[in-house]
């Protein structure tokens, strides 16, 4: 039997899933709205470094997948980091979008394979 998590992973994005927070999800008219935030835990590729959460990036909207006929907006917050020794602002490295669209990189594929 599948456990919350692995059902998640089955209708959304697994990177959000795994890295991200639910915060809220909204419908609004014939859309599904679902609002992420970063966790806070430190990422592994910058575990050496003396960080402290500093706040989110701007927001980002990203189309996904349609869920039962509704249209599925992804909002998402990223994390950004401050190194106390440097003073410099860090992020992750996300490529959360297929490039020149607003889509997830698996929705962006299902799109070209359908239209071809």
């Amino acid at each position: 039997m599948l456990n919350d998590q692995e059902l998640l992973k089955l209708l959304l994005p697994e990177f959000l899933v795994e890295h991200f927070d639910i915060i809220k999800a909204q419908e609004h008219n014939a859309e599904l709205h679902i609002y992420f935030e970063e966790k806070s835990s430190i990422p592994e590729e910058l575990k050496d470094r003396l960080l402290e959460s500093k706040g989110f990036l701007p927001e980002i909207i990203v189309d996904d997948y349609p869920l039962r006929g509704k249209i599925v907006k992804l909002h998402v917050k990223r994390r950004r980091w401050t190194d106390k020794v440097s003073g410099k602002i860090l992020q992750r490295d996300w490529q959360l979008v297929s490039q020149g669209t607003r889509m997830t990189h698996d929705f962006a594929g299902f799109l070209k394979k359908i239209s071809r």
